[in-house]
This record gives structure tokens, sequence and C-alpha cells, in this order.
């Protein structure tokens, strides 16, 4: 990925929501996007024993375990991920339009 025209420096994301996440994992196999939401519904089933009136007290929940902001490394105009890394923005209370914000800084 491509970090515009900045050589060297850090990539800052940020998600602006309260049930959506980010964070980077493998990107290859299919099946690690799968058993990662497997595990987040056993950690935080949908129903539980939540006050939240909304409802939707899980997504909340998991978007706090996942975080809410990345910093990445820039070097050679790109991001510094590992061979096998990718960013993942992870709905929670979807599907629903969401933002990433990201800045870029020179260093």
């Amino acid at each position: 990925m491509r970090a515009g025209s900045i050589e060297a420096g850090v990539c800052t994301l940020f998600v602006p929501h309260t049930t959506a996440g980010i964070t980077v994992n493998e990107n290859t196999d299919p099946d690690v996007v799968r058993d990662m939401e497997e595990a987040l519904e056993k950690a935080v089933p949908w129903q539980g024993d939540y006050r939240h009136a909304e409802g939707n007290s899980a997504a909340h929940i998991k978007a706090s375990l996942m975080g809410f902001s990345l910093q990445i490394p820039i070097a050679g105009g790109r991001l510094c991920l590992g061979t096998w890394q990718g960013i993942y923005l992870c709905e929670f209370d979807g599907p629903r339009t969401r933002e990433v914000w990201i800045q870029l800084f020179a260093g």
C-alpha cells in the first residue's frame, strides 16, 4: 500500500465508532477471519446479561477488544506490514456506513 508522498514516517488509522474496531492480522487465509469471528462470539456472545438499552453491548465490548486505532511505520513510501499482514476494519453492529480517519506523519 502506498503512503502518499511520504517516504518515511508513521500512518495513524482511527475508527470514530464505538461498535467497530481495527486490527492487523493474517490476510492470506480466509479461515483466520472465520476463526477470529468464532472466538470473539464465544468470548462475547451476542446474547448475554447485558444492561445497555440498545441491545448491542456485545458489539461495544468486541470493538473495545479490537481497539480503535493503529500506528504503522512507513518506509520507502510504503506501509511496513509483515508479509502476511493486512489491516481489518471490524464491524460488530452492522452493516453500517463506517469511516476510518487517516493521518500521515513524515519523519
